[in-house]
């Protein structure tokens, strides 16, 4: 979600992933895939701009190395990282 203002001055925030197009009449007028639009005070460089940093916030957040299973993600506590064990080589056939 991004956070976008209407012309009157509310705050709002907006599903990027519906997003079909931005055009700048000279307003910003967002159009989502359903026909809805938008009038917002935010130029259109500073609306792509947020899409991409939450873009890549979220691609950030799916790299990280240690991450939460359910049974810990309430209680506030990390889940151990699974550690590595020895495998056995395959018998080869003679």
């Amino acid at each position: 979600m991004i956070t976008l203002t209407r012309i009157s001055g509310s705050v709002f925030v907006l599903n990027a992933d519906l997003i079909e197009r931005i055009d700048s009449t000279p307003d910003t007028v967002i159009t989502l895939v359903d026909g809805k639009k938008y009038l917002v005070l935010e130029p259109p460089e500073d609306v792509m701009h947020a899409i991409r940093m939450l873009r890549s916030d979220i691609l950030a957040m799916s790299c990280r190395p240690q991450q939460l299973d359910v049974a810990t993600a309430f209680s506030g506590t990390r889940a151990q990282p699974p550690h590595l064990a020895a495998v056995a080589p395959l018998p080869t056939e003679r």
